[in-house]
């Protein structure tokens, strides 16, 4: 079926067309007509014609300027302009505007025969071709996942692949230099904030597994997704310079959260986002671990590194799970935690290596060093601590398990204390840095994401990290400072109301009113005249 539009203000050529047209081709045109240039404008776009034959001159808009709008709302329509001999100009312009052929009047049925099938031949592979295109988007749509999952695991498990990596590269079409790692951890959400039921929930997200890709990709447009492991997904998102700016990381982690909360909406689990550093190629693997740890160390539902000053330089077979349950409970302050999952790691060394007291030695000197690496990494502890010499020779001097088992736990839980502890004085730091920033600048017009950017943190967490070591919102903090310097200033100055509201940083003298005596309890003018006493 082929829709055709008619248009020519004359009703006789009409007419004349409309039988040349069911002659030849019977009930494969639907036809409309139209006398005037509005009449094809408005009918093309209820109608959405295939094919157009349309005259040059009618009253008011003519064929040209018809032409020109109906291009901007349907580019596949495909003009025909019928023209008189003496207009043989406007033809040529009609022709430069695409028009595929054109009728002189008066015209034949061979002409029109003709030219409608020339027509109709160039719908018929417009659409075949748009068939085509779709058949391979449906392919590509099983293909590209595959292929995806396929990059983001040469990412997490091989060493050296700048030879697959290329091809991983051309086949997904990424130009970018550099790239940063994402990973999304998702699970049900138990009381105390943390994952519970990975195995169930994984097993539940496969059924929206094409519909979290979507809502991924529609944040993160070129992001490449890996395949869900456990209850996480690895995400790489390109980045075209190897700095990212305090803006952008805000907009990323804006961004981040936006995915977050949608896919909390749509799967009703509980999602979290962890970002790692922008890194090149050969590097991303560091990018992921450091979204991980991101993802254990903050707060929230979005965490990036580099607003919770994390390093990362995890060896390859770094047992992850341990580290894992580990800063779960490190995270939460539960050296109790941290004790009792140490003492199950050694119960399994014990079971498994109970007759290689050498072996279990030397596992515990490996954990004990990457536990106090990852301690390092977060500032915790000194570096040349990793290395002493009476590490090796008290692990090797211990002359029973209940010896080594008591060493080990105790250097295990001095690097989790000393983790937790890290943390308290880097966020102290944070907000102490940030309230210094607000006391000097709190007459003037200061926002929440001016003082984030002064400290170097994204705007979502700064605010979150605010609340929770101040117990008040940025907000209530700043108006603190202001109505005490206002109190101040109406006690032991003669400065007017106008000139106090200016002083600590409130453009409009009615709103400083109305905040002072929500927070005071009377207005500027009581407070001043003695109400207070």
């Amino acid at each position: 079926m082929y829709k055709v539009l008619l248009a020519d203000d004359e009703g006789i050529v009409l007419d004349s067309l409309r039988y040349i047209l069911e002659k030849n081709f019977g009930e494969s045109c639907e036809i409309r007509t139209a006398k005037s240039g509005r009449m094809v404008i408005e009918t093309a776009q209820e109608f959405v014609p295939d094919i157009g034959i349309l005259d040059i001159q009618m009253p008011g808009i003519n064929g040209i300027e018809a032409m020109k709008e109906i291009r901007t709302f349907n580019n596949r329509m495909v003009f025909v302009v019928i023209s008189a001999y003496d207009k043989f100009v406007f033809a040529q312009e009609a022709m430069n505007l695409g028009a595929m052929d054109y009728i002189t009047k008066p015209f034949s049925k061979e002409k029109v025969v003709e030219t409608m099938q020339k027509a109709m031949k160039l719908i018929d592979e417009a659409r075949q071709k748009r068939s085509n295109d779709l058949e391979v988007k449906e392919k590509l749509q099983a293909v590209v996942p595959v292929i995806e999952n396929g990059f983001i695991n040469l990412i997490l498990f091989q060493e050296d692949f700048t030879a697959e990596m290329d091809s991983y590269r051309n086949l997904l079409g990424i130009t970018a230099q550099y790239g940063m790692m994402v990973t999304l951890q998702f699970g049900e959400r138990s009381e105390d904030g943390e994952f519970q039921n990975p195995v169930g929930t994984s097993v539940q997200i496969q059924s929206y597994q094409p519909a979290m890709r979507e809502i991924i990709k529609e944040f993160f447009a070129s992001a490449v997704v890996g395949a869900i492991m456990a209850n996480k997904v690895a995400i790489f998102v390109p980045w075209e310079n190897y700095n990212m700016e305090f803006e952008e990381r805000s907009a990323v982690v804006e961004r981040a959260r936006n995915m977050v909360h949608k896919l909390n909406r749509q799967t009703h689990l509980y999602f979290r986002a962890g970002i790692g550093g922008v890194r090149k190629f050969v590097q991303l693997h560091a990018s992921y671990e450091e979204s991980k740890k991101a993802l254990r160390m903050g707060k929230g539902s979005v965490a990036h590194t580099q607003d919770l000053m994390l390093g990362c330089d995890y060896e390859k077979d770094y047992p992850v799970d341990l580290e894992v349950k580990l800063f779960q409970y490190v995270r939460a302050g539960n050296v109790e935690g941290s004790r009792d999952m140490t003492n199950q790691f050694f119960d399994w060394m014990e079971e498994n290596y109970g007759d290689h007291p050498q072996d279990i030695k030397t596992k515990v000197l490996e954990f004990v060093i990457n536990a106090e690496r990852e301690a390092f990494l977060q500032g915790g502890m000194r570096y040349g601590l990793l290395y002493r010499k009476d590490y090796l020779d008290t692990v090797m001097d211990c002359s029973s398990y209940q010896e080594l088992r008591r060493w080990f736990v105790q250097k295990v839980v001095e690097a989790a204390w000393n983790v937790v502890e890290k943390k308290k004085e880097q966020n102290n730091s944070v907000v102490g840095k940030a309230k210094e920033y607000i006391k000097e600048h709190f007459n003037k017009d200061i926002s929440l994401e001016e003082v984030a950017k002064y400290v170097d943190i994204s705007p979502y967490y700064f605010s979150k990290l605010f609340k929770e070591e101040e117990g008040q919102n940025f907000i209530e903090y700043l108006t603190s400072l202001r109505i005490a310097k206002a109190k101040k200033l109406l006690q032991e100055s003669e400065a007017s109301i106008k000139e106090v509201c200016c002083e600590v940083g409130y453009s409009d003298p009615n709103y400083f009113s109305r905040i002072f005596k929500k927070v005071v309890g009377y207005t500027p003018t009581e407070y001043r005249e003695g109400v207070v006493l």
